[in-house]
């Protein structure tokens, strides 16, 4: 598959230009979200390249590393705004922490991480736009909109922070 992949990245580097753009998105947003292959986020959200700063990960939970790029987002490359992105069905909602106890189980180590599973993507929306919202790291905090994206209309619904 990677094969596949390096392939089409020669056909498109044949017809590629330099678009001149330099690391800062056009927008000053960086959009946090989850890896699942089902979420363009670019279309669904009517964005070009140079846009915005994505952050993608397993749930689209605010991590620690998470923390991370934000900061170097904000403080280096000049980003204002954060949107969190869920959706529904995320796998995220089918484990536990266990995961984390049955890979120890398998490779006699336990993972350093957290799993970060939830049950409710509302909720975990709510839980993420607080841990931006009170990061010391962060300069910006006030413009961070959390949604949950349906996978089955393609609409985004806005999370209310204090439900």
């Amino acid at each position: 598959m990677t094969d596949r992949l390096v392939e089409a990245n020669q056909r498109y580097a044949d017809a590629f230009r330099d678009p001149g753009m330099d690391a800062r998105p056009v927008l000053h947003v960086a959009v946090v979200a989850c890896m699942d292959a089902r979420l363009d986020l670019h279309a669904a959200l009517g964005l070009d390249l140079g846009d915005c700063h994505t952050i993608r990960n397993a749930g689209g939970v605010v991590t620690d590393d998470v923390i991370r790029s934000l900061t170097i987002s904000q403080r280096a490359l000049g980003t204002t705004s954060v949107m969190l992105v869920h959706h529904t069905g995320c796998g995220m909602e089918t484990l536990t922490e266990d995961f984390r106890h049955t890979l120890e189980d398998e490779v006699g180590q336990r993972p350093a991480w957290a799993v970060e599973a939830f049950r409710d993507a509302d909720q975990d929306v709510r839980q993420s736009m607080q841990r931006v919202r009170t990061s010391p790291f962060l300069p910006h905090t006030d413009d961070v909109r959390g949604f949950v994206f349906d996978v089955t209309t393609g609409l985004l619904r806005e999370i209310d922070p204090a439900d």
